[in-house]
């Protein structure tokens, strides 16, 4: 059923070598036959699906999106949620100090994505994203005008 989903895997400007390396090993046997891999300045390079390190713009690829497997840092998850692509964003625990957790919990507690907390739970992250109805986010209203607002009419 899923060997037609396009995957597309991103760590933005950073390397993760161990996500690059986690999704490529499971690609056989997850049937991850067609995709692509944004490496950053990764060293591993993947055996399964083509991958390049930086483009100008990965819109061709989110087009293609059955599901997009990315870091968890705050611009690729809002990218992919507002195009309303399948996310499992994945935390990198080698680089940084748990500030993606509270984003990345109350996405998922609004089923807007799959969190994996650690690269053991990848596989079930990913069947469990192929098999989920996500909640379609809604970007919220500025409000910062009537807070700025606020702050200047009080003093």
């Amino acid at each position: 059923m899923f060997q037609d989903w396009y995957t597309f895997v991103t760590v933005g400007s950073t390397d993760f070598d161990a996500l690059i390396k986690a999704v490529d090993t499971l690609a056989p046997s997850l049937n991850i036959h067609q995709g692509a891999m944004q490496i950053g300045h990764g060293h591993y390079r993947p055996r399964h699906l083509t991958y390049f390190r930086f483009t100008p713009t990965l819109d061709p690829y989110y087009e293609r999106a059955a599901l997009v497997i990315a870091h968890g840092g705050l611009g690729i998850t809002m990218e992919v949620l507002q195009r309303g692509i399948p996310l499992v964003s994945v935390s990198n625990l080698d680089r940084y100090d748990n500030h993606q957790d509270d984003l990345l919990q109350a996405m998922e507690d609004k089923g807007y994505l799959i969190w994996c907390r650690c690269l053991d739970d990848l596989e079930t992250a990913i069947k469990t994203a192929r098999s989920t109805t996500f909640q379609s986010y809604v970007q919220p209203e500025c409000q910062i005008h009537e807070v700025i607002n606020s702050f200047l009419n009080s003093r």
